[in-house]
């Protein structure tokens, strides 16, 4: 009887010798489902055990399937500002505190961006290379051949063009005898004159002749009538005899081409159709 007692409180003291090293082993917290789940690294139960996942002793790894469906969930552009901010605050941080982990950081975080934006120019240009209706340059060629091309074949539809306006259109020129610009720009408003057979008809704002037109007329509400606001000089204004409407061409000095190319826009295209 006395071995009994004797090993019975022998297994009682082991126990209470025991029972805080159980405890520490068994720490827990309860989740929002109410289940029990064991503290990862818990010497007793994980590791001398070996109880695995079923005992939240290992955090399971997460699915690449899943962690994919749930990244292409986010639209592109929150996903594209998070990768803006996360790379100004990398710069920001390397700036900051300049730490050999810190540039590192940025430097690489950097350079994986410039990866994928290559990435982006790569496919774009084979998307415009295989598909005409997206090419640009095919409207208005950027190569030195192509553009040259391009341009003297706009030069002929717009002279062949300019040559007829006549019979429609006629020019007010708006000069100031005192306007130094004016001296500059009406020979060459002359030129542009002769050369089509357009008509052009010189207004003098302060009543001073011009050697370019000396068949000149005196400003009696012309430039106002025409819509024109202020007093700026030179001025051009293309006249629609059938519309009766005026359309302004331009203020300032311009070179000839610039009058031409500006006609023939004014004339014979419609808004958005030649960019």
């Amino acid at each position: 009887m006395t071995r009994i007692w004797g090993a019975v409180l022998s297994a009682a003291m082991l126990s209470s010798a025991l029972a805080p090293s159980i405890a520490a082993a068994q720490q827990s917290e309860e989740g929002d489902d109410g289940l029990i789940r064991v503290q990862q690294g818990d010497d007793f139960y994980c590791r001398e055990r070996n109880l695995g996942q079923w005992f939240y002793c290992e955090k399971p790894k997460p699915d690449p399937e899943i962690a994919a469906k749930a990244q292409s969930s986010i639209p592109a552009a929150v996903r594209l500002k998070a990768i803006s901010e996360k790379l100004e605050e990398l710069k920001a941080r390397a700036i900051l505190e300049p730490t050999t982990q810190n540039v590192q950081a940025y430097i690489s975080y950097q350079r994986e961006q410039l990866d994928r934006a290559s990435d982006f120019a790569d496919v774009w240009r084979r998307a415009i290379w295989q598909n005409p209706e997206l090419d640009y340059t095919l409207q208005r060629p950027i190569n030195a051949l192509g553009k040259k091309t391009w341009t003297t074949q706009r030069t002929a539809q717009r002279d062949a063009a300019l040559a007829a306006i006549s019979q429609r259109y006629g020019v007010f020129y708006f000069y100031s005898s005192g306007c130094a610009a004016c001296e500059v720009f009406s020979p060459i408003i002359r030129g542009v004159s002769d050369r089509f057979g357009m008509t052009v008809m010189a207004v003098s704002i302060d009543g001073g002749p011009n050697a370019a037109f000396p068949n000149y007329l005196i400003d009696t509400g012309q430039f106002q009538a025409m819509g024109m606001a202020g007093k700026q000089v030179p001025a051009l204004v293309l006249f629609d005899t059938v519309t009766k409407q005026p359309m302004p061409i331009g203020y300032g000095v311009m070179a000839a081409d610039d009058v031409m190319d500006r006609i023939f826009t004014l004339t014979h295209t419609e808004p958005g159709s030649d960019f």
